[in-house]
Formats: structure tokens, C-alpha cells, sequence
């Protein structure tokens, strides 16, 4: 569980520093950063995986390709800012498996993690090639100090006693020195604290140390490995939704809602039950009586019917010939179809409730523009929806209680207006002045005014909250009848005649509509 993140250099991000709970709404507009702050997420995740360019090459550019190195930093007409620097704090599972299957232990479960990235120049003609550490640290965050890390609404008898253990007495798992010679080091530590650090160079290192962690040299290491790792960006394709799965496909969900119908096939045998013809799962169209069918698939077929009134069940079509599966719904008539006949908002409801019924699937999700699909009076129902699918932090964590996250960024008001107010973070435009007088543009991430992320740190530091008015379009998106131009945001001449010819043609101008647009207007 991702619980602070500090990045710096990369993208459009700048001293960019924020809080995270179970679930976070980040609102603003197009174009303003909230996609780099997903892919700083993301990118964190490929370093903790694989080799440094090939990390790299996986973060997206604004047309959605593989992006040159130096496009990687911060940039303001001749200023570059010399590195990416991350800081996370994280929560870890306690336990879990290297690739070999051996076992960890991790004995804290509660770390900060530093990571700066230079920019490595070809000599000769200063083209770039590639990137290099220049910091890489791990240390924990003793039990005692948890509670001023983890400001979030929680129960620290249930929930943080849950999750939060240390029994390190040295503070470092990974750090960074330098020698006699200048050069720096990047030490790894073995968890009890003896033996003697294994040193590598740092700027000869292909990848992070801590991608290389596994069970026999650094336990705790290996976890907030894998705890990275499980930080991903989740978007459902309706293309991926609607596709059939082999007998042998994976039975999880991937990113891009793959493998729906193999994932949602082991949720019904794994939670185990008898015939309830709610969820089933059946052998062929000529399989007559439903088979075994698990309480977590019930639920699923059960939250689906109630967020979409057309549904009345979901099974899985098992097709022995074939060997392939099939998800089905069923509607009020009780008529099935297959996935691949589907609306792309009823899938996109079905993927998010496997995901909220799968104890297997933990860690770090990422959404953009979640209400995409869907109809607006249902985008409540999704927020519920995605809120189930975070850890209660209320309750102790558990397979009915995963310590799973879910951050989601939108420009949506209908989502704005149902999001609940201590999730909500607006994204603001923000200018800085750079270290060679110049000024850049990036974006602060602003919490509401009373909220427990406005609250001021263990220091006494102020947060910046968000403006009222910043909020003003999204709550009432629709101009109002008789608003002056001042009163709008400021169009093209060209725009505003358009806006004078269709005047009085408009949707919202119709007078049976206004007192629904505007509350205010009705006797």
C-alpha cells in the first residue's frame, strides 16, 4: 500500500508531494499532469521488475509510445532538472515468495523507499543514452512513528495493528555511501543487521538493487519488491473483456481486463457451495443443471444485478471440445448472452466486481476516468463499487479484507459531485521558479479545506487546500441563463459567435429544464 509519494523531475512533476489512503479521487483538467503522476506510479513499479532502460522504454509519451530517455525529466524552455527523485512509503505484506519459491519474512512491514535517477550522456555528440543511479535507499518506519505517517481515518487496534510490525533495530536495508575515491555505493543489508553490506557501484549498476532482492540475501527487501511490483495501471479494454480464455490461461486479471473468464471460473471453485443458479459454471449448452457455484461468485452475479437492473445472472460457459471458456450473462428474461455481446459499461462493472471479490488480487490500482462507459446515474453505484474493492481500514486485513488500493483520476463533475470529500484530491496548476530564474509549469494536488490531507504535519507544516472556486465547474459545469462572458472561461472570438448564433438552441436553454439544472430557478 502506497501511503506518501515525493517525486521530483519527473515529467511535469515538480516537488510534487502526496498523501494516499485506501481510495483517492484526483480531479482536474486535461492535460495538466494527473496521467504523469500514474506513470511515476507505474514507472516505480517497472523499476522494481526489470533493468533501467527497459523501465524506461515502458513509460508512455503523451501519444501513448515508448518515450526517449530525456523526455523522462523535467523540462522548462533551456532548463532540465539533472534527476528523477522518488520517495515512497509504503506498507508491505508480511510475508511472500522470491522466483524460486523460497520463503520471506519481512521484519518490517512499514518502509520509506528513495530512488534518484541521473541521465547518462553519450561522449562526443551529448546524445543520451540511457539512465544511471545516482541514490538508492530502504529503511523502516519504526511502529512508534506509524501513526504520524498514516493520518488517514483508520482503527489502530484492528487495522494498523494488522499491517504495521517491526522488528528491525538498524534503520537501513539498502543504502548509499561513497568512498575514498568519490565513487558512490549502493550497500545492501542483510536483515538481521550483521555481516558485512554487499557494495555495488552505482553507476555501473544495470537496474535497482532492490529489483535483484530475493529471499536468501535480503527478505525485506524481496517484499517491498514485491509490494512494487503489484502497483499497476488498470484499463479495461472491451475488446480483452469480451474475449473467450483457454482451459490453461492465467486466472488472474491482467491490466487490460484479460482473462475475465478464467479469473472468474477459480473464484467459483475456490469459494466452493452448492447449486444456487445465480453463478454457474456449465459444461456446454446442453449441460442442463447448473453446477457447484462459490458464495464469492454469488456475490459477483448478485452486486452486478444490482447495479444493472437488465442482469439477472452470470455464469461461465465450459467448452470441453474447445477447451475454451466463456463468460455469459443473463437478463430479466432470463435470456443468455455471451461476453462478446455485452456493453462495454456492463463489462467494465463485471471486471471491477471479480476484482472486488478476488482475495488473490492485491496492491496498488490505478484507473483513469473510471466513469468512462458508464451512464451517469450509475457512476455512484461504480464509486461504491471501486470503494469496495479497497481495504476496510476499519477492520483487520484478511482474504475477506485484502490490503489492495485503489487511486482514480477524472475530469468528470458527476463523479466530483459523489466522491466523498476526504478522498478528493484537485489538481491545480502551479508555477515555480527554477534554479536558473526561469519559471516552470507544473501542478500541486490540493485536498479540501477540513479533510484529514489538509490537516498540518507532526512539524506544524501548512497544506495548501484546495480553492473553492477551482471546484466551481464541476459542480455546476452548465453556465448559468444570463452569464456574461467575464463570467465564462474566455473563448476564441470565433467560439463566441458560434455561441451567439446557437443561443437559445442549446439543451440547457430550454425553460422545462432549467429548474433541474439549476435548483435555485424553481418557485
Amino acid at each position: 500500500m502506497l501511503t506518501r509519494l515525493k517525486v521530483s523531475g519527473f515529467k511535469n512533476l515538480l516537488d510534487v508531494d502526496v498523501r494516499f489512503g485506501p481510495f483517492t479521487c484526483i480531479a482536474g483538467s486535461n492535460g495538466i499532469g494527473k496521467s504523469n503522476l500514474f506513470d511515476a506510479i507505474v514507472f516505480l513499479s517497472h523499476l522494481a521488475d526489470k533493468p533501467l532502460l527497459e523501465a524506461a522504454l515502458l513509460v508512455r509519451d503523451p501519444g501513448g509510445r515508448a518515450t526517449d530517455m530525456d523526455n523522462l525529466f523535467f523540462k522548462a524552455r533551456h532548463y532540465v532538472h539533472p534527476a528523477i527523485e522518488f520517495e515512497a512509503e509504503m506498507i508491505v505484506p508480511k510475508e511472500g515468495e522470491d522466483e524460486l519459491g523460497q520463503h520471506a519474512v519481512a521484519t518490517s512491514t512499514f518502509l520509506r523507499y528513495t530512488l534518484h535517477l541521473g541521465l547518462r550522456r553519450h561522449s562526443g555528440n551529448g546524445s543520451a543514452g540511457g539512465l544511471e543511479l545516482l541514490k538508492e535507499e530502504l529503511d523502516y518506519i519504526p511502529v512508534s512513528q506509524s501513526s504520524k505517517h498514516l493520518r488517514f481515518p483508520h482503527s489502530a487496534s484492528l487495522w494498523r495493528r494488522s499491517v504495521v510490525e517491526s522488528k528491525r533495530r538498524t534503520a537501513t536495508f539498502i543504502s548509499t555511501e561513497s568512498d575514498e575515491d568519490g565513487k558512490k555505493l549502493v550497500k545492501l543489508h542483510q536483515d538481521g543487521g550483521g555481516g558485512r553490506p554487499q557494495a555495488r557501484i552505482a553507476s555501473r549498476l544495470p537496474r535497482t538493487v532492490l529489483s535483484a532482492a530475493n529471499a536468501a540475501e535480503a527478505q525485506t527487501v524481496l517484499l517491498a519488491r514485491r509490494e512494487m511490483q503489484s502497483w499497476r495501471l488498470l484499463q479495461l479494454e472491451p475488446t480483452s473483456l469480451r474475449r473467450p480464455d483457454e482451459f490453461a490461461a492465467p486466472q488472474h486479471l491482467g491490466a487490460d481486463g484479460s482473462h475475465l473468464a478464467a479469473t472468474l471460473s477459480r473464484l467459483g471453485r475456490e469459494s466452493g457451495g452448492g447449486p444456487r443458479g445465480v453463478l454457474q459454471e456449465q459444461e456446454g449448452e446442453a449441460a442442463g443443471s447448473p453446477l457447484m457455484d462459490g458464495d464469492a461468485c454469488a456475490r459477483v452475479a448478485n452486486r452486478l444485478g444490482e447495479l444493472l437492473g437488465d442482469v439477472s445472472g452470470v455464469y461461465v460457459d465450459r467448452d470441453s471440445k474447445r477447451e475454451i471458456l466463456t463468460v455469459m450473462a443473463k437478463d430479466r428474461h432470463g435470456t443468455s448472452h455471451p461476453a462478446r455481446s455485452l456493453s462495454d459499461g456492463t463489462l467494465r462493472f463485471l471486471a471491477l466486481a471479480v476484482l472486488a471479490e478476488d482475495p488473490l488480487d492485491r496492491g496498488l490500482v490505478c484507473m483513469e476516468e473510471p466513469e468512462n462507459g458508464i451512464h451517469p446515474a450509475r457512476i455512484p453505484a461504480m464509486l461504491r463499487m471501486l470503494g469496495d474493492i479497497a481495504v476496510d481500514a476499519q477492520e483487520r486485513t484478511g482474504p475477506d479484507n485484502p490490503l489492495r488500493q485503489v487511486i482514480v483520476n477524472t475530469h468528470s463533475p458527476a463523479v466530483v459531485a459523489a466522491v466523498s470529500e476526504e478522498d478528493l484530491l484537485v489538481a491545480e496548476p502551479n508555477q515555480v521558479v527554477l534554479p536558473d530564474g526561469g519559471r516552470g509549469a507544473t501542478f500541486r494536488l490540493a485536498p479540501l479545506s477540513g479533510t484529514w490531507r489538509a490537516k498540518p504535519d507532526s512539524s506544524g507544516t501548512s497544506v495548501h487546500s484546495c480553492a473553492l472556486g477551482s471546484l466551481g465547474w464541476y459542480l455546476n459545469p452548465f453556465p448559468s441563463p444570463g452569464s456574461s462572458p467575464s463570467e465564462l472561461a474566455s473563448p476564441s472570438r470565433g467560439s463566441r459567435r458560434l455561441r451567439s448564433a446557437q443561443s437559445g438552441h442549446r439543451v440547457g436553454d430550454r425553460p422545462d429544464l432549467l429548474p433541474f439544472l439549476f435548483p435555485e430557478t424553481r418557485e
